[in-house]
């Protein structure tokens, strides 16, 4: 199994599957690198919940550059069905085909139907898509935010996700030989059903200790310096303490180091930190909370535990 997984281009232990993200600017705890490698290893899905702006879709698009292969992307929605995810006809097209059979005088249905219902008038959509050969291996399939479809979306899916198979009436039933590597992700809006998990390997991306966010800053945003890095993370760690609408994902930490950087900040001081609130906070409450001097007086508070850590 290691030397098939090693001529695929996976990763052959947890350490190198957490080495692999690194290398590509994700930076995983261990739990995360042990469930994809075991996703991985297993051909199973990996299904991950979490919050919004944790990493959960990053974590697909850094495992199709790591392993070189073709990301497909499903963005999932309210009312997603299957001409929108699996397959379509080219309706305009075959309309033009039988136009073209009428004129020529073609009056056998049967080969008609044949004809219009050819696998040229398919238009593939991302699940059928994923389910054929690929060429430097099987493409990574993100299904991303799957808390947003319903429950009837959520019961097609079991097909794919057991079999890794969809058919299609008119031509049969289509059976991927090397399936893909499926990720999952959902901000738990809504419960995903069991039977569904079941298939699936599952893991729950927090939002990561005041450890992990300093090497994920240091990593994405390298031109911010020392001091305001670690400002920054120590900001947002004592901002998601807050009794906030939403806490600011690490998405949004990046965002404020990447902006603080633009506006030349070598360090964080009261009149900035209300001036880009906006790049944390989403919510018209949140930022008035804030802005309601609590943004200072939490700035002093994070000024000094990094004094008293400093020693």
């Amino acid at each position: 199994m290691a030397e098939t997984e090693a001529a695929r281009g996976l990763p052959a232990t947890i350490d190198e599957t957490s080495v692999l993200l690194a290398d590509h600017g994700y930076v995983s705890d261990r739990a995360l690198a042990t469930v994809l490698f075991l996703a991985l290893r297993m051909g199973r899905p990996l299904f991950l919940e979490g919050e919004a702006g944790v990493g959960k879709t990053e974590i697909a698009k850094v495992l199709s550059q790591a392993l070189g292969r073709r990301l497909i992307r499903l963005q999932c929605y309210e009312g997603l069905d299957v001409s929108t995810a699996v397959y379509e006809w080219n309706y305009a097209a075959q309309m033009i085909e039988i136009r073209m059979a009428e004129a020529e005088g073609i009056a056998d249905r049967q080969r008609l139907a044949e004809d219009v219902f050819a696998e040229k008038f398919l238009v593939r959509r991302p699940l059928l898509e994923a389910l054929e050969p690929h060429e430097g291996g099987a493409p990574v399939l993100l299904i991303d935010e799957l808390d947003r479809t319903d429950e009837a979306f959520e019961a097609f899916l079991l097909e794919v996700l057991s079999d890794f198979q969809v058919t299609i009436p008119e031509l049969g039933t289509v059976r991927s030989e090397t399936p893909p590597i499926v990720v999952i992700t959902s901000n738990r809006t809504r419960e995903i059903h069991d039977a569904l998990k079941r298939r699936c390997l599952y893991h729950w991306v927090d939002y990561p200790d005041a450890k992990r966010e300093l090497r994920i800053v240091r990593s994405r945003v390298p031109g911010a310096s020392e001091a305001l890095t670690r400002e920054v993370v120590a900001y947002v760690q004592a901002l998601r303490r807050e009794d906030l609408f939403k806490s600011p994902g690490v998405a949004e930490t990046l965002d404020w180091a990447t902006a603080l950087t633009e506006l030349d900040a070598m360090s964080l001081d009261p009149a900035t930190v209300e001036d880009t609130l906006g790049v944390l906070l989403k919510y018209q409450e949140d930022v008035a909370r804030m802005q309601e001097g609590r943004a200072k007086q939490l700035l002093d508070e994070v000024r000094a535990d990094l004094k008293a850590a400093r020693g």
